[in-house]
């Protein structure tokens, strides 16, 4: 259960003691007197933001992250894959090339992977698909590969269905990646609760305590309205996702996992206002409130990445960016990586083989037309054969990776 519904003062009490001082401090108007102007300002949008019971300490979180290490890795789907649901459905499950794939991660120093699951399995079969997950934990677990799971995500096509999925539009990035829930479950609202209760909890029980998962990652950008992209996006999408992720993390905390559980920043004055003093909006604020470890994502260069950290750091709890690396926004791993090493923040690239979800091509590519691969990839690590893209990036994943 929510420590409680809060408004601004009581906000301030389910913070940890490091957010509330220098230098990142945030205002709130219901203070009755004024306060001494900290160096830096953050202020919230939102009238209030619940702060739900059994948030990690830092200390505990501090403490998790020294002992498992620096995690270094890709956010990962087979080749032969176009989303979620080919990934992780029994007729398309693939072991032995998640095998294949995750041996030339290993290969090159990763060890770690960031995982999307489906609840859309999880209705269908749910015994079926927990087996599934073990046999992706035990592959990765013997090429000394840890995993962060992501249970729901607000991102690309809100209508997605179980059985065959489609081909790939020819040379458009990401065509066929779907919304887990669906729109249709997200415009359900609190009707769908009991689905997504049932799926979050029967994950996290059956894996609360296996040491080869090292986050959950419960919701993958829920502000997201993907441009307008899509037209069956949901009205309201915001109102529902943010009731589904306060939902979610209420569900998590009641089973109370070994592991900690993190949801990540993506957008807004947090990361574009380059001043000191912006809004949080509610999401990003609830989002930092309530993770055990402080995950985000950022496609920009080493300056973006750098002035990230500096905001996010002063939280005092471990830092994961969870996506990075797009080359066409000079996003790369030359350049980031060891920026993210040098101030030990985990680091999950997007995409690890060139494969159906097309991820080599550019966001661009929505917009413009594209009839081969571009020159400089957007995002992915491999060819499908397993050779490397680029060759210094592969090496800087070897020195940094060999160095942990």
């Amino acid at each position: 259960m929510p420590l409680s519904t809060i408004g601004y003062c009581s906000f301030l009490r389910g913070l940890s003691p490091l957010l509330l001082c220098l230098p990142l401090c945030l205002s709130f108007a219901c203070r009755n007197e004024p306060a001494a102007a900290p160096p830096q300002t953050y202020t919230l949008t939102a009238d209030s933001i619940p702060v739900y019971e059994g948030r990690w300490t830092p200390e505990r979180a501090g403490a998790y992250y020294a002992e498992k290490g620096w995690q270094v890795g890709a956010n990962y789907n087979p080749r032969n894959a176009i989303n979620q649901l080919e990934m992780w459905q029994a007729e398309t499950f693939s072991p032995a090339m998640i095998d294949e794939e995750l041996g030339w991660a290993e290969a090159i120093g990763m060890n770690s992977m960031r995982v999307y699951l489906h609840n859309l399995v999880w209705e269908q079969d749910s015994t079926g698909y927990l087996q599934r997950i073990g046999r992706y934990l035990d592959i990765a677990d013997r090429h000394g590969i840890s995993t962060t799971f992501v249970l729901f995500d607000a991102v690309w096509d809100p209508v997605a269905s179980l059985g065959r999925q489609p081909n790939p539009r020819p040379h458009l990035h990401n065509s066929g990646w779907v919304q887990s829930p669906t729109g249709q479950q997200l415009m359900n609202g609190s009707h769908y609760f009991p689905k997504g209760k049932s799926y979050v909890q029967g994950i996290l029980r059956h894996f609360r305590d296996d040491a080869r998962i090292f986050a959950w990652d419960l919701y993958n950008e829920p502000d997201n309205m993907n441009n307008g992209k899509f037209p069956n996006e949901p009205r309201r999408k915001t109102d529902y996702t943010y009731e589904l992720l306060n939902k979610t993390f209420e569900w998590a905390r009641a089973i109370n996992p070994s592991q900690p559980l993190t949801t990540g920043p993506w957008t807004g004055e947090l990361f574009s206002n380059p001043a000191d003093d912006y809004e949080l909006g509610r999401f990003n604020a609830f989002q930092l409130a309530n993770s055990d470890l402080i995950s985000y994502h950022n496609y920009g260069d080493t300056a973006y990445q750098r002035r990230t950290i500096e905001r996010l750091a002063p939280l005092g709890r471990p830092l994961l960016c969870t996506e990075y690396l797009a080359r066409s926004y000079d996003s790369d791993v030359v350049n980031v990586l060891p920026l993210l090493h040098e101030n030990n923040v985990s680091a999950y690239n997007w995409g690890l083989v060139s494969g159906k979800t097309q991820t080599a091509y550019p966001w661009a590519s929505w917009d413009s037309t594209f009839t081969a691969l571009p020159e400089v990839w957007h995002h992915e690590i491999f060819w499908p054969d397993g050779r490397a893209y680029d060759k210094a990036e592969t090496a800087v994943f070897a020195r940094l990776g060999g160095e942990e």
